[in-house]
């Protein structure tokens, strides 16, 4: 059976390119269509920037100072004031420095107001995962926003599902975050040219069908997830591999959908293991389809520790194929 992205790569009107080209694309895409999208970040023409900057001038491209709390909380002005505001926070720990006016402005005015102010904001940042970047500059705190009402929250793994659904966040009606991961960046797939085709928010993709064992893929784990199965593969072993690609809301009927069929379920995520998504999912699933396990639910994550700056220490810092390998194993 096709896989989502075969399907994708299989149908007309596709053009191949890198993750961060769509992502680029996608926003592209969307000020053209709506004259209110603006873009605002620090060292702007760095990671296609440039492109834009030429396209559509300094009134939409804004260069900002190195302060992300002032220009997150210019950012939530002027979507408070018409304006569809792209937020570049850049390496996903700036954004901490950002997130009094995330959480406290951002998620909290519509509800405040009883439904009067809109905030039609995107929040845009990059998680690192290799290459020495150390603990102030690789940290993932998506968690961290999840426990937040009011916030949409995507990460994507695919170059067709980041355009897709950077494309659904810039039209959506509320403030919603991006984490991308940068070893995603540089992965080629087939993406849709059709400017108006987008993805919903809060709608998982199956990455390749299974019956043994369902692996769900957060973020940048889906590389070495995917490494993992192909070789369970040829020992037999039928993984099915779940990416959320929205972190909130969730889409908990997918999975429950999945275990259903495999009974058996492994969360693979880079973030720490305290309250991370995997713990919401375990959570959930524990609650509402313990009698669909026939196994208990493995977690592989981060330690509880900061991310190292040595290499050798870093190399196993986060989940590996191998450590795939034997979870699974672990519950046959």
């Amino acid at each position: 059976m096709q896989t989502q992205a075969q399907k994708i790569a299989a149908a007309p009107g596709t053009i191949q390119m890198t993750y961060l080209e769509a992502l680029v694309q996608a926003q592209m895409e969307e000020m053209d269509r709506d004259e209110r999208v603006v873009l605002m970040r620090e060292d702007i023409s760095i990671y296609g920037g440039g492109r834009l900057i030429e396209r559509f001038g300094k009134n939409r491209i804004w260069n900002m100072p190195i302060s992300e709390g002032s220009f997150t909380g210019l950012g939530i002005g002027a979507a408070i004031n018409g304006l569809r505001p792209i937020v570049d926070l850049a390496g996903a720990s700036f954004v901490y420095l950002a997130s009094d006016q995330i959480i406290n402005q951002a998620s909290k005015l519509r509800y405040m107001t009883g439904g009067q102010i809109d905030i039609p904001i995107v929040f845009r940042s990059c998680m690192f995962s290799m290459g020495s970047e150390a603990a102030q500059h690789a940290d993932r705190p998506y968690p961290f926003f999840m426990n937040v009402p009011g916030l949409k929250i995507i990460s994507p793994t695919s170059a067709a599902d980041i355009k897709g659904l950077m494309k659904s966040a810039i039209r959506d009606g509320d403030p919603v975050l991006v984490f991308e991961d940068t070893r995603l960046w540089p992965l080629k797939g087939d993406v849709p040219t059709d400017p108006d085709l987008i993805i919903p928010i809060g709608k998982a993709d199956v990455k390749r069908e299974g019956k043994d064992v369902t692996v769900i893929a957060i973020a940048g784990a889906i590389r070495p997830t995917m490494e993992a199965v192909d070789t369970l593969t040829e020992e037999g072993i039928s993984v099915e591999v779940i990416d959320p690609r929205t972190l909130k809301p969730l889409d908990h009927e997918a999975i429950k959908i999945s275990i259903a069929k495999t009974r058996r379920l492994v969360i693979v995520e880079n973030g720490h293991r305290v309250c991370n998504v995997g713990s919401e999912i375990a959570a959930v699933m524990a609650e509402e389809a313990f009698d669909l396990l026939k196994r208990p639910i493995l977690r592989l994550s981060a330690p509880d520790i900061h991310v190292p700056f040595s290499p050798a220490l870093e190399k196993d810092f986060f989940p590996t194929k191998d450590h795939i390998i034997a979870a699974v194993r672990r519950l046959l």
